[in-house]
């Protein structure tokens, strides 16, 4: 049966031109944008000219140079003066600390929120050696991929340059977790908590499996009636769940919030059962204790390393990933049934779906056969990759190809023939301090 969907040249000429199109608008927004930026920054520096010029040392008087110019240009475009105060500093701050990423911005090499991410994670190192060693190991990434894949790398970077341990930065951090109520329009209102990345990522996880364990008995019960009205026996009318996985998984949360348990659990008391999982890596040196960084939480963000401790102590068992010494190339894992063992060490080497830009966690993702099976293609680690339901599906029906090159680089050829290289994500190797040189011994008095 012929593929429904079969680009021919004329499809995929218009693709390619709207790519290229898309791609020339990006570039042409970066450049208006950092060009912007470079303004605030003259700006900024131009207020700081005055304020230097003023003898006093009251707050307000000193402050009053950079307030009075955000009115002046904030009204100017429509944007409040405290908005646009904050505009000129963080465009001075970008332009003055980071600029290798203001003049990538402006080259249309990275987008804006490439930068904010950037100066996220390295606002926290003061030292300006240290600072620059990290925006350029970063930015060579950042110009390879998406923000958010950037984020995390960051951070790792940003933790092994910054003096303080990333348990020390933690500990301070978790004392600001807090619960907050935001009231929106029509009744409605949003609950936020901040809290220790493990709790959150593990409440998510365990409300959404718990919302799929719904939808499928859901699923179950309308098989049963179907095939009972089939046979011709006589059913009260059901009622089928017609909430969608979103609204399950708020209703669990606000039940389970409000009575400690779901007061109605249609899988006859298999939720109470569901225990979060989350996907949780972590350097061998940090779990014995002679490193404090580089663990990380599915591939999203950072997790302080007393918490992972606590983690590995009490799971079950874990799975031990062999890294080169000098890539940081996932090489293996000691796991021995074979088929869960290349699906571990998928997980470990991709850690979230392999499609271009995509970050969901290759654990709740699908393995995706390069060659595809039915074609001869070998289930080996070698021909498979992590690929979430959404791009799986849009690979094959859309008809892009992959190629596995060596160290797991996966080579994507769009239908307009467009060609995008994917790494595994890069891997900070954090090193234990060398012992320090033993004191010289003193030689004996002669007296």
């Amino acid at each position: 049966m012929d593929d429904p969907f079969e680009p021919d040249e004329a499809h995929r000429r218009k693709t390619r031109a709207f790519r290229e199109r898309v791609e020339a608008s990006f570039a042409a927004e970066a450049r208006i944008l950092a060009e912007r930026a470079e303004i605030y920054a003259e700006a900024f520096a131009y207020t700081q000219e005055q304020t230097a010029k003023i003898p006093s040392a009251t707050s307000r008087e000193r402050d009053m140079p950079l307030r009075a110019m955000a009115a002046e240009l904030g009204p100017a475009v429509h944007v409040d003066d405290r908005t646009m105060q904050t505009h000129l500093f963080e465009g001075h701050r970008l332009h003055t600390e980071f600029t290798a990423t203001w003049e990538a911005w402006r080259d249309g090499k990275i987008q804006k929120a490439h930068t904010r991410v950037i100066v996220e994670f390295g606002a926290e190192l003061h030292d300006p050696a240290a600072r620059a060693a990290y925006e350029k190991d970063v930015l060579a990434y950042a110009v390879k991929t998406t923000a958010g894949r950037v984020k995390p790398y960051a951070q790792q970077v940003s933790d092994k340059l910054n003096p303080r341990t990333v348990q020390e930065r933690h500990d301070v951090a978790a004392c600001k977790q807090r619960v907050f109520v935001e009231d929106l329009a029509d009744g409605m209102s949003m609950l936020g908590v901040i809290a220790p990345s493990t709790y959150v990522h593990g409440a998510y996880d365990r409300a959404t499996q718990e919302a799929r364990e719904i939808k499928a008995a859901d699923l179950r019960a309308r098989r049963e009636s179907a095939e009972r009205r089939a046979r011709g026996e006589e059913v009260e009318e059901p009622w089928f769940d017609d909430r969608t996985l979103d609204q399950i998984r708020a209703d669990v949360v606000m039940d389970m919030l409000l009575t400690a348990a779901p007061t109605i659990d249609p899988t006859g008391g298999g939720l109470a059962a569901i225990r979060a999982s989350v996907q949780v890596s972590i350097p061998a040196t940090t779990l014995a204790g002679t490193t404090s960084g580089g663990a990380e939480l599915n591939g999203k963000c950072a997790i302080d390393p007393a918490t992972v401790r606590i983690l590995t102590g009490n799971a079950p068992g874990f799975d031990r990933v062999f890294l080169h010494p000098v890539t940081a190339e996932v090489l293996t894992t000691d796991r021995y049934t074979p088929t869960a063992g290349i699906k571990r060490f998928l997980q470990a080497r991709y850690v979230r779906c392999a499609f271009p830009g995509c970050r969901r966690p290759a654990m709740r993702s699908e393995i995706d056969h390069h060659q595809e099976y039915s074609k001869g293609g070998k289930t080996k680690g070698d021909n498979l990759g992590p690929c979430c339901t959404r791009h799986h599906v849009t690979r094959h029906a859309a008809g892009w190809t992959v190629e596995q090159l060596p160290g797991g680089r996966l080579r994507f050829t769009a239908p307009s023939g467009a060609v995008y290289i994917e790494d595994p994500p890069p891997r900070v190797m954090f090193l234990p301090d060398p012992e320090p040189e033993p004191e010289p011994e003193l030689a004996n008095a002669p007296f």
